[in-house]
C-alpha cells in the first residue's frame, strides 16, 4: 500500500498539468500519482499522461475516462486510490516542497502508529495572478501539531471553512461514507469536504503552506463571471448539501455548528452570485433557492436566515441587495479569493 495517492482531474490541461504533478514527483515511492484524463480532445492531455506513466513506473497511473467533469474524476481517483491517504491536487496548481516534505513525515509517523488519523489539514496560498502579497488560508481555530477532535474546536470563525486544498483525508474514510460526486457540475469540491465531515474523529493540523492555488485564468470555475454563468450547478452543489446531510443528526455538537457554518457560507455564495447577475431571472432563482430549504427543512431554513451573512444577504428591495453586495465585496477584500 502506497502511503499518499494524489489524484489530478485534468481536462484538456497540456499547458499546466506537467508543473503540477512534477511538484508532487519528489514524494517518490510513497506516493501514488493518479493523473485521470477526463476526456480531453483538444490538446494531448491524454499523451502527457502517459509520457508520465512511462517514465515514472509504480508512481504515475494514467487513467482515461469519458469526460464525466471534475466530480467524476475525482470518483475515479477515489476508486482507483491504493494509498492509506488521499489528496485532490487541480492540474492548474501544485505543491511546496519543503511543505510537502514535512507533511509526509507526518503521515509516515501515523502510519507507523496505534493512532488512526482521519483527516490532515495544512494551509493553502493564493497565487493570484498579479497580487504583490500571497494570501494566506490558514485553519484558523483549529489546534496545532496535535491530534485532537471535533470538541477539542473551541472558537469557529464567521467566514472560514475547509476548502479541499487544505485537506487530505483517510482514504477508507472516503469510500466508507459513501462519498459519490455528481458528474457534469463545478464546485463539487465544497460536496467532497462537507460530506465526510461526520465521520471524521481524528484531526491533525499543520500549519505549513502546501497547496499552491492559482487564480487568474479567464475561463476559471471561481471567476465571478464564469460562477454567474454556471450559477445552476452552484445551486445544485447547495441542494445536494442540504439533501445529503441532515445537520440535526450530526452526534457531534461542534461538528453540527461547523457544518451549520459551512452550509451558511456555500448559501450565501450562492445567494450574492444570485444577486449580482441582476437578472429576474436569477432574482427570482434565489427566491427558489430559500423556498427549497424552507420547504425541506424549515429549522434549517430559520437557522441559515437568521445568521448574519443569511440576514445580509436577504435585505429587501433594491436597495437591500446592494448592501448584500457591498458585504460580499467586504469579505472579498478581507479573505482575498477571486
Amino acid at each position: 500500500m502506497k502511503l499518499l495517492t494524489f489524484a489530478i482531474p485534468c481536462y484538456n490541461s497540456a499547458a499546466y498539468m506537467r508543473n503540477c504533478i512534477e511538484s508532487i514527483l519528489p514524494g517518490g515511492e510513497d506516493v501514488e500519482i493518479l493523473v485521470v484524463d477526463d476526456g480531453s480532445a483538444k490538446d494531448n492531455t491524454a499523451e502527457i499522461a502517459d509520457e508520465y506513466e512511462r517514465k515514472y513506473p509504480g508512481i504515475v497511473r494514467a487513467i482515461h475516462q469519458e469526460n464525466g467533469g471534475h466530480g467524476e474524476a475525482v470518483n475515479a481517483g477515489i476508486r482507483n486510490a491504493t494509498g492509506l491517504f488521499f489528496k485532490v491536487v487541480d492540474s492548474d496548481d501544485w505543491v511546496d516542497r519543503d511543505s510537502y516534505m514535512q507533511i509526509l513525515d507526518k503521515l509516515r509517523e501515523f502510519a507507523g502508529s496505534d493512532t488512526t488519523l482521519d483527516m490532515l489539514l495544512s494551509n493553502y496560498v493564493y497565487e493570484k495572478e498579479g497580487a504583490k502579497h500571497k494570501r494566506v488560508m490558514r485553519q484558523t481555530g483549529f489546534p496545532k501539531d496535535c491530534v485532537f477532535t471535533w470538541s477539542d474546536v473551541r472558537h469557529f470563525y464567521k467566514g472560514h471553512y475547509i476548502l479541499m486544498h487544505s485537506v487530505i483525508y483517510r482514504t477508507k474514510l472516503l469510500r466508507e461514507c459513501g462519498l459519490e460526486l455528481p458528474k457534469h457540475t463545478f464546485y463539487v469540491d465544497n460536496i467532497y469536504v462537507y460530506k465526510p465531515l461526520p465521520h471524521v474523529r481524528t484531526m491533525y493540523y499543520m500549519d505549513v503552506d502546501f497547496y499552491r492555488y492559482y487564480i487568474g485564468r479567464e475561463d476559471q470555475s471561481v471567476n465571478e463571471k464564469v460562477m454567474i454563468s454556471r450559477i445552476d450547478q452552484q445551486i445544485r452543489v447547495n441542494k445536494i448539501m442540504i439533501d445529503d446531510v441532515n445537520l440535526w443528526k450530526v452526534p457531534n455538537p461542534r461538528c453540527r455548528k461547523y457544518m451549520f457554518n459551512y452550509l451558511e457560507i456555500i448559501t450565501v455564495v450562492s445567494t450574492i452570485m444570485l444577486i449580482r447577475s441582476g437578472t429576474a431571472e436569477n432574482l427570482e432563482k434565489k427566491r427558489e433557492l430559500w423556498r427549497y430549504i424552507k420547504e425541506k427543512d424549515i429549522g434549517l431554513f430559520h437557522r441559515l436566515r437568521r445568521g448574519i451573512m443569511g440576514q445580509a444577504m436577504n435585505l429587501p428591495g433594491k436597495g437591500g441587495r446592494k448592501i448584500s453586495v457591498a458585504a460580499y465585496r467586504l469579505s472579498q477584500k478581507v479573505v482575498g479569493f477571486n
